[in-house]
């Protein structure tokens, strides 16, 4: 594992949750090098599929940008030294603008 403490950079989910997916990380940092990104992204988004459901989407690395749609309480981005992990429910539903009401899901088709 990487020595040192996760920082939280951004996240709307609720603490449980986002210790849920620090305490992922950890573990997966215990099975795979840092230099695996692929298989550490996999092992976070698999567990949380099955955890908190399907639709989880995770990107790890120590280099790269995003722009993403998310569920509501459904998104963190944290890291762990130089190791950088967005974690996150992807959402068609686009954003409302202040003021604007979307649909929930089961309303949109």
């Amino acid at each position: 594992m990487l020595e040192g403490k996760a920082v939280i950079g951004e996240t709307d989910m609720l603490e449980a949750m986002q210790q849920d997916a620090l305490d992922l990380a950890a573990k997966a940092l215990d099975f795979f090098d840092v230099t695996e990104a692929t298989e550490i992204a996999c092992f976070i988004k698999k567990a949380f599929d099955r955890t908190h459901g399907p639709g989880w989407q995770c990107i790890v690395g120590t280099d790269f940008g995003s722009f993403v749609t998310h569920c509501c309480g459904c998104f963190i981005y944290f890291c762990i030294g130089s190791l950088a992990i967005l974690l996150f429910r992807g959402s068609a539903v686009p954003e409302a603008e202040p003021g604007q009401r979307v649909a929930p899901l089961e309303e949109v088709a």
